[in-house]
Formats: C-alpha cells, sequence, structure tokens
C-alpha cells in the first residue's frame, strides 16, 4: 500500500437478461455509452496469482444491483467479476436487478454471501422497489441471521438506515481513490492494513452516513466500514469492485458535482483523473471479505440486531 492521500476537494464548489428501456426517469449518470460498457463487460477475466486463491469450497455469491435503468449495468457487472476473479478465480456469481426487475431477489439458502451493491438512486427515497430492498435485508436478519450480507456504498447507506442510521448530503462529493482510515477494531480486524492504520478504496458517492446504525461497530472513521454485532453484516462506503476502468466512466459526474469538466478546468480534471488511476487495495479488501465470510457468525449479536429491528419497526408503527 502507499502513503495516505486526501480525496479531491474543489477548490470552488461550482442487464443480465433481457434489455432495460430507454424511456427512463432521470438517474444520476445521464451518459450514453452503449459500445464501452458492452465491450468491457465481455472482457477476460484477468489471469490471477494462485497464492490469492481460497483455500476453500468454492464460494456461491449473489450481487445486487441497485442502478435504476442503467446503460452502466454491463460494466459495472464486468468490475465484479474481474476484480473477485482476481482473489477468487472459482467464485460463482449470480447478478439481480431490484431496481429493475422488483421483487426480484437472491435465495438465501443458495448463496456463501449476499452483496447489497452500489446504486443510482438516493437511498433516502421511499420508492416501491427501495421498500422492498428494506424488507429482504430485515428478512435475512430475521430468517437467516448467519447468512453474510455485504453492503458497498448504496448498500452501506441502506443498511445503516435500516439499522437507525442517519444518511446526509456529503459537504463534499468524493470520487477516485482515497485513504480509509482504521478505528482499533478496524486494525484487529483487517490484518493486512494493521501496521499502517489504513487502506485505500475507490470513492464515487455525494452522500454518507452521518449517524451509525444501531448494533454495527464502526471500522473505520467517518462512518466508512461497519460489522454488525453478529458478524453476519459488513459494509463499506468504498467501492472494492470498482477498478480504475470501470470508475473513468463516471468522471463526467465532475460537471454536476464540482463544477466542472476537461475543458473548463484542465488542471482540476487531470487532478481527479490521477486519483481515479491511483493504485488501491480492493483486492486486499477482497481477501479479508472472503476470510470473514467463513468466519463463524454469533447468536449474541444476531439477536440484538433482531431487536433492533423490532424496536426500529415499533417506533415507526407508533408514528402511523
Amino acid at each position: 500500500m502507499m502513503p495516505p492521500m486526501t480525496p479531491y476537494s474543489p477548490s470552488s464548489p461550482s442487464p443480465p437478461r433481457g434489455s432495460i428501456p430507454m424511456s427512463s426517469p432521470k438517474t444520476e449518470e445521464g451518459l450514453n455509452l452503449d459500445s464501452i460498457v458492452e465491450s468491457m463487460a465481455q472482457r477476460p477475466e484477468p489471469t490471477t496469482n494462485a497464492k490469492h486463491a481460497p483455500k476453500t469450497a468454492t464460494l456461491r455469491i449473489a450481487v445486487l444491483l441497485n442502478s435504476y435503468r442503467s446503460l452502466l449495468l454491463p460494466a459495472i457487472r464486468g468490475s465484479y467479476q474481474r476484480t473477485i476473479g482476481a482473489v477468487a478465480p472459482d467464485a460463482q456469481l449470480a447478478f439481480y436487478e431490484p431496481a429493475n426487475r422488483p421483487g426480484e431477489f437472491p435465495n438465501p439458502d443458495y448463496f456463501d454471501l449476499i452483496v447489497l451493491g452500489g446504486g443510482n438512486v438516493d437511498p433516502r427515497k421511499r420508492h416501491p422497489w427501495i421498500l422492498e430492498v428494506h424488507e429482504f435485508v430485515r428478512r435475512l436478519v430475521r430468517d437467516y441471521p448467519h447468512k453474510k450480507l455485504l453492503g458497498i456504498c448504496w448498500g452501506h447507506q441502506t443498511i445503516s438506515s435500516v439499522f437507525g442510521g442517519k444518511i446526509v448530503d456529503a459537504a463534499i462529493p468524493e470520487m477516485g481513490v482515497a485513504s480509509v482510515d482504521l478505528t482499533s477494531e478496524g486494525r484487529t480486524f483487517f490484518h493486512e492494513a494493521a501496521a499502517l492504520g489504513y487502506f485505500r478504496l475507490q470513492q464515487h458517492h455525494r452522500r454518507e452516513v452521518a449517524v451509525r446504525p444501531h448494533g454495527f461497530t464502526a471500522l473505520a472513521h467517518s462512518n466508512q466500514c461497519f460489522l454488525g454485532e453478529s458478524n453476519a453484516i459488513l459494509t463499506f462506503q468504498g467501492h472494492p469492485e470498482k477498478d480504475a476502468e470501470t470508475a473513468r466512466l463516471r468522471l463526467h459526474d465532475s460537471v454536476r458535482w464540482f463544477g466542472f469538466d476537461a475543458l473548463s478546468d484542465e488542471k482540476a480534471w487531470a487532478h481527479l483523473e490521477m486519483l481515479i488511476n491511483t493504485p488501491h487495495d480492493g483486492e486486499m479488501v477482497w481477501r479479508r471479505i472472503f476470510e470473514w465470510v467463513r468466519e463463524p457468525w454469533t447468536e449474541t449479536g444476531a439477536t440484538q440486531l433482531k431487536a433492533v429491528l423490532a424496536s426500529a419497526e415499533a417506533e415507526k408503527a407508533s408514528k402511523m
């Protein structure tokens, strides 16, 4: 790993099955990249170093992609395949799109790990499909307390919300590779990063968790990473699944987020490109995730998380 670096901060804020209709409501992307993303998704997975491959049985992973009618979905799938394949080449991935196919969720019995991935819709919205995702998370905790659930970016925020956390607009959005500073608990959990006290991930978000969810331990400062008390839920604000190739497809967000593009501010654009192309520790993070998947869950912690859900539902009912 390399020394810490500061995320970009502007000086002056200024489908796996079938096709997805194009006459969609506005999302947070707004760029037609069909030919680019399709070619990226079809690229072969990387040749991996055998020392990174798990020595245990094949992992079965369900990935929920929460981008509504996004042209980037093929590229996002490809990025998961490449980054996971670099660490666990035998892993079996299945992709689901609850935003585009309401009610489409994996059967937890079939998977070792369920990933609640990123999205392009404000997680605070009350769209029916978002509420279905909330109920899916609650059902996992109630009926499958041993099942490992991983939240990434939108998933990190959504899981936090379900357990009483608070999501807010970030004062300054983050884009590009940034350091994630570990708490003492995080140093223990991420043993490969313990000596340095941080790791680095791609970031791409303009919302963040302001209040930690109940029943979770902070593994990183600034609410960047949480571990549920049951040891069955792990969440990251950053993107271990995102490589630079995929991150570059969202560079155009700089116009809405920071008020510049390559033509209006060449220096700021070059700095942003540098951050996106900076080496990161996604591979190390995936190795630790797959170790964690094999670790035992705790019944005491699961009982605590169920109590948190019950309390939240009772509070909601009292306000109706």
